[in-house]
């Protein structure tokens, strides 16, 4: 049996060496499997064959095998911790093997290796035959592996069994662990799914991507290079000739290239993600431009639309966009804007073939019987899919100007009833075509979003671990998945929780990565903390980064790199020049009042026309501080807040009547009676005791300005987290959230005060975003393929403030 290391382990040993030995140079000769009987013997089972490389050609391609003062295989001592350091020594190398008396194989073949018993055969391709110094005869097997062997896992049923993928990880084995010879074709990755089928020639295997462990990527195979250094390059053959397919596509890309880059905001909330994407691109010189945005949340949508006019905001369900999408394409083919797709019957059977409306335009309802009212469309004003007039059906739906009555009088009608108004209809789908109003396939180059996926979060107790993908709450991930497979853009980027890869075994992240791949883009994985970027708040998140086989793969932030690191942010850092305010406070918009005093502060006072991008401006005549108010707190929960010390780590704990045990957990104190609140409820309430059985210091806790944030959540209620002012008595306002997440201040917010607090929780902060969309610049105007997984980001990135006029840290009085 073989040994294969795992790609989920970066300590697994290399296969076991031999005792070392020497011997003098011979002739020609076929070495045999044993090393020790006769050349000629019947029972042969493996073996050499061929004249060796010569010895200086074996040593260049080969140097580390040839290293005399070097320690070699079996001289290991007890007091070795790592074999897998060894290098076999070898005596000479050969191009050619015999294994089982009748397969020949030859260097750089594909093979299947004997695995354990009931398993799967491995899978190769051979990139050395040599013998030891031992006279021990060895093959190194480069891996490849099956969708099942990868980060996968147990959702390898979205992979074409008889796809691969090549690695760079290689181990020792002895020869006559050979079981068969392959035929493995190298194929170009084609985002065209259909075409790719019919292009698979006869094989055993295809193999299309190179997978590596760090940051669970996956991406374009490297060029062909097997006569290289063996010990240096990737050696994967291919079968067919590929380069013209892949210029071929290369210059479709480049042909469409646009000076403008489009972008696709799916569960957009209040435009965060897509905020500090298109700042960062900025900084890298890519105009990436928020086209369009889909969000369930009215005020979320609101938000977006007030601080990105010219965005295109649609207020209802992934699904439902994505159902839209397929039935603008059939508008589309039908009105013979686009070509290419499969006619859409079902229009030509609604609106015919002539090219002229059928009478008046009436769209066939009457008001009461026979002889009364026909109403006439006068303009078609908007498109949506889903169940506006809540019939309990979802179709397609134009909302409709009638002739004669006023916008009051608007309303939406299914298309099936406007059967009568086809001139009308292909008007309003032109325009909308030509304006852009929604994307069709290759229109987008970007798409964003985080699906939410609260099935996988911690404070559900009801999880499914079996299935996540069964859960209703998870299933947008699955939506999500398919507007990509419609659309097809450049790069895709998915931000999710960090349970996405830990809950039953990270099943949906595994499920994301697998879509994709199965979609051919190249993918990467990794996990930022917001505080790594400029912010006062630790929040850490997944993002997963896909990139169509044209494109440069994008690269994340080496955390690990031997850098001088900035100061950390402070909560002080972050709010210390915003204006007081009480607990009552409702004022939308009020003065600074304050000069802000750190960089931070300044930054983030910045207004719209000073950010990069922007052709600075003159300094505005008034600065106004948006939202920053707090949820208005009951009289109760005010009452206790005010007696809540000043001071750092007080909370709920410091109200008489509480005893801390040595434990650390909380009880009532038997010497101090019970004290109660002017409503007659007690001052500290039980569910402060009893939370996490009592030993949580998060009720009532007031932050302190030398310390960072957890996370900023949805809520704002002082109940079970660490939200109170530190000098204040009042909850965190919403700006001041808004900074922890490195909202501008001068993005304004929509909707209750409540709602506020939800589209800042729920948000992407905007300098983790910003850093991406950096990354997603460079990756749009580079060529070729990215050797690593990481890079650095500028000094003191994003370094706006050395660019721009510092006028905007002077204070409005």
């Amino acid at each position: 049996m073989a040994k294969r290391r795992s790609m989920r382990s970066k300590e697994d040993e290399q296969a076991a060496s031999a005792e070392a030995g020497s011997t003098s140079p011979r002739k020609r000769r076929e070495v045999v499997a044993n090393g020790a009987g006769s050349e000629s013997d019947s029972e042969v089972e493996a073996r050499l064959i061929g004249d060796p490389v010569p010895v200086e050609e074996a040593k260049t391609r080969w140097p580390k095998r040839y290293q005399e003062k070097k320690r070699v295989a079996g001289t290991k001592n007890s007091n070795d911790k790592d074999d897998s350091e060894e290098v076999i020594q070898a005596l000479r190398h050969y191009t050619q093997a015999e294994v089982d008396g009748r397969i020949l194989y030859d260097l750089y073949d594909d093979a299947h290796v004997k695995a354990g018993d009931g398993e799967l055969n491995f899978i190769c391709k051979i990139v050395e035959l040599f013998e030891a110094v031992d006279h021990t005869l060895y093959f190194t097997a480069q891996w490849y592996y099956r969708a099942q062997d990868t980060v996968i896992k147990n959702l390898s049923d979205l992979i074409d069994t008889k796809r691969v993928f090549f690695s760079e990880i290689r181990d020792d084995n002895p020869l006559d662990c050979l079981v068969e010879k392959l035929h493995i074709a190298r194929l170009p990755l084609n985002i065209d799914l259909n075409t790719k089928r019919k292009s698979i020639p006869d094989c055993d295997y295809y193999c299309d991507m190179l997978y590596l462990l760090p940051y669970s990527t996956f991406v374009n195979l490297p060029p062909d290079n097997k006569h290289a250094s063996s010990e240096a390059s990737s050696t994967i053959s291919s079968e067919i000739d590929v380069s013209g397919a892949e210029l071929e596509e290369v210059s479709q890309v480049n042909k469409h290239r646009k000076l403008e880059v489009t972008l696709l905001d799916l569960y957009s909330g209040c435009g965060a993600m897509s905020t500090g994407l298109c700042l960062g691109a900025s900084l890298s010189s890519l105009n990436l431009v928020t086209k369009w945005a889909v969000d369930l949340n009215k005020y979320a949508c609101e938000s977006l639309k007030l601080n990105h006019p010219e965005t295109e905001v649609r207020n209802e369900s992934a699904e439902d966009f994505l159902s839209l999408l397929k039935e603008w394409e059939k508008l589309c083919l039908y009105f013979s804007l686009i070509s290419g797709g499969d006619f859409p019957q079902e229009y030509s059977d609604l609106f015919g073939t002539e090219d002229v409306d059928d009478g008046d335009g009436s769209s066939g309802d009457t008001d009461g019987e026979e002889g009364g009212e026909v109403f006439e469309v006068a303009k078609i004003l908007k498109i949506c899919y889903g169940d506006p007039k809540e019939t309990k059906e979802r179709a397609l739906y134009l909302k409709v100007r009638w002739k004669g009555y006023g916008a009051s009088e608007d309303s939406w009608e299914p298309i099936q009833g406007l059967g009568n108004c086809r001139e009308t209809i292909k008007e309003f789908v032109t325009h909308g075509y030509n304006s852009n109003i929604l994307p069709l396939p290759g229109d987008v180059d970007v798409i964003c979003g985080g699906p939410p996926c609260q099935g996988v979060s911690g404070f559900n107790r009801f999880r499914n671990k079996e299935n996540p993908l069964d859960d209703e709450k998870n299933k947008q991930l699955e939506v999500y998945m398919n507007l990509v497979q419609h659309l097809k853009p450049r790069f895709v980027l998915m931000e999710n929780v960090v349970d996405i890869v830990k809950f039953a075994d990270g099943f949906l992240g595994r499920y994301a990565l697998g879509r994709l791949i199965g979609m051919d883009y190249q993918v990467r994985m990794g996990m930022m903390a917001a505080g790594a970027f400029g912010l006062p708040q630790f929040r850490m998140r997944v993002f997963i980064w896909g990139a169509r086989p044209t494109e440069m793969n994008t690269v994340a932030h080496d955390e690990g790199h031997n850098l001088k690191l900035e100061e950390k942010l402070l909560l002080q850092d972050a709010i210390s020049d915003l204006p007081s305010v009480e607990n009552h406070e409702d004022r939308d918009e009020i003065p600074y009042r304050k000069a802000p005093t750190t960089e931070f502060q300044r930054l983030i006072r910045l207004g719209r026309e000073e950010l990069p991008g922007s052709s600075p401006k003159a300094k505005q005549a008034k600065v106004v501080l948006y939202d920053h108010r707090p949820l208005k707190l009951n009289e109760d929960d005010y009452e206790r807040v005010c007696r809540i010390p000043k001071k750092k780590g007080a909370n709920f704990r410091d109200l008489p009547g509480v005893r801390v045990r040595p434990d650390n957990r909380v009880e009532w104190d038997p010497d101090i009676e019970r004290v109660y609140l002017k409503s007659g409820k007690p001052l500290v309430p039980d569910y402060a005791m009893t939370f996490v059985n009592g030993s949580s210091t998060k009720p009532f806790a007031r932050l302190w300005w030398d310390q960072t944030v957890p996370t900023v959540v949805t809520r704002a209620e002082p109940h079970n987290q660490a939200i109170l002012h530190p000098e204040q008595d009042r909850v965190l306002t919403i700006r001041e959230n808004a900074r922890l997440q490195g909202f501008p201040d001068y993005y304004k917010l929509c909707g209750p005060v409540k709602e506020r607090y939800i589209q800042v929780g729920n948000a992407v902060a905007v300098p983790v975003a910003r850093a991406l969309g950096y990354a997603l610049g460079l990756a749009c105007r580079s060529s070729g393929t990215v050797d690593e997984p990481l890079f650095t980001l500028p000094p003191k990135f994003p370094n706006i403030l050395e660019r721009y006029s510092s006028a905007a840290s002077e204070d409005d009085d």
